[in-house]
């Protein structure tokens, strides 16, 4: 069989993740997904504690620091950043795994605290972004933590949005968000 990479295992658990929470993440199932054999996981890692933490490493990178230097070296005003930031960070394939990872927070207090780590990472660029062209700070928290509910809640809806497809209302509250202050 051959040898895979670690970046392939970490792709590997991550997907397990999304699917079925972090007890999906088993290294018998990664090494038959993958078509390798789980001796190769270990020239990688020193057990699945350290896959796990790789795949946070992972998510945290690929969902906030990558995303934010993208939106950042791409440029535009903040509003543009803002919806920049929510398209790449907020993707099907990068939202599935934000939600799993929020799913495994609620039962393990290592992971919420890495997460509430991220989400602060998170808030601050929004509050920044905000904050240059919203005078009042009430406004800019208010604003900011709406636009941040409405990325990662926009899965949980299950409303109907009448004369709007649900991507098209989420897409309308989003823009409502990122006027200019009155």
């Amino acid at each position: 069989m051959p040898r895979t990479t670690r970046a392939r295992w970490i792709a590997a658990g991550l997907e397990a993740l999304a699917r079925g929470g972090p007890d999906a993440v088993r290294i018998e199932s990664l090494a038959t997904e993958l078509g390798v054999t789980r001796g190769g996981f270990y020239g990688h890692f020193d057990g699945r504690p350290a896959l796990l933490t790789q795949m946070l490493d992972e998510w945290e990178h690929r969902c906030t620091r990558e995303v934010i230097a993208q939106a950042e070296a791409e440029g535009g005003d903040a509003a543009e950043r803002i919806r920049r930031v929510g398209r790449l960070t907020f993707s099907e394939d990068l939202h599935r795994i934000d939600l799993a990872v929020r799913a495994w927070a609620r039962h393990d207090e290592s992971v919420a605290t890495r997460l509430r780590r991220i989400d602060n990472e998170r808030m601050q660029f929004l509050r920044k972004m905000f904050g240059s062209f919203i005078a009042d700070p009430d406004e800019v928290e208010a604003r900011s933590t709406l636009t941040f509910a409405l990325a990662i809640g926009r899965h949980f809806i299950v409303a109907d949005h009448p004369g709007y497809t649900k991507r098209e209302a989420v897409e309308l509250a989003g823009e409502h968000l990122l006027r200019p202050q009155r």
